[in-house]
């Protein structure tokens, strides 16, 4: 199941996947596996979580599922766990798995507020404290932010403020772990076609077909797709991106220009 690219090479590397069972994070999963990786497919969805790792057995590739919910340590410290105890160690990591809530100030209750903080926010910060003690060697740290984390967006709030605080976590932790070999970046998707856009429209209560047809409003002239994004992040956790650290990696199709 190895590619042939040797730029983009993960052989012999471990890689965590959060949110992996669907979106982005499932395409990364795979891509990552195609590209020599050990991958952890940690998500909530158990279910789902195994149906992609069984999938990249299926193909040749090296994969464990692991159900947790990342908004909690113990969740966070089980998924680096998981990664040692199935393959030895830690390279690479993907903290991709986040939650959206249409609201504005005035319709977010507290209770949404504080679970998107802590799906979107906290588990970054309770991913990278456990899993960057393991990268002994170095290795790559790669969080999904989003556009709406470099400028706002409507019927967005806690959405908007949680992917801002990631992209600025992002650049804190390429400072403080830079000596130690470990490069962070972030990847910030524009619109893409997941089950959490599909969920945006419902949350909204919009026709799925006129909602979608609005995410095209963009130079390209249309959404991304959850493929597109791997390929981004997986330059970002190559060998590839040797030197780049404390970067926001716009990936919209020309949207945010």
């Amino acid at each position: 199941m190895t590619s042939q690219n040797p730029v983009h090479t993960l052989a012999g590397q471990t890689a965590i996947v959060t949110g992996g069972a669907s979106g982005i994070g499932r395409a990364t999963a795979s891509l990552f596996a195609r590209h020599g990786a050990a991958v952890v497919v940690a998500d909530i969805d158990g279910e789902g979580a195994s149906k992609i790792a069984a999938e990249i057995g299926a193909a040749g590739g090296r994969a464990v599922a692991v159900t947790a919910d990342i908004a909690s340590e113990a969740g966070c410290r089980h998924v680096v766990q998981t990664a040692v105890d199935a393959f030895g160690g830690l390279q690479v990591l993907f903290n991709n798995a986040g939650i959206i809530r249409r609201t504005t100030a005035l319709n977010t209750s507290c209770d949404e507020w504080d679970r998107v903080m802590a799906v979107n926010v906290r588990s970054v910060f309770l991913m990278c404290k456990y899993a960057i003690p393991v990268m002994k060697d170095g290795g790559s740290i790669v969080n999904t932010g989003s556009g709406w984390g470099l400028k706002g967006g409507g019927n967005a709030l806690s959405y908007c403020a949680s992917k801002a605080a990631v992209v600025n976590m992002t650049r804190a932790l390429a400072i403080d772990h830079a000596d130690a070999g470990i490069r962070v970046n972030s990847i910030n998707p524009g619109d893409t076609d997941t089950p959490m856009l599909r969920e945006e429209a419902r949350q909204l209560m919009e026709d799925w077909t006129a909602f979608n047809a609005s995410t095209a409003e963009r130079p390209m002239r249309r959404k991304g797709h959850p493929d597109e994004i791997a390929q981004a992040v997986l330059f970002l956790a190559s060998p590839a991106a040797s030197f780049i650290t404390g970067a926001a990696l716009v990936v919209d199709g020309g949207g945010l220009a």
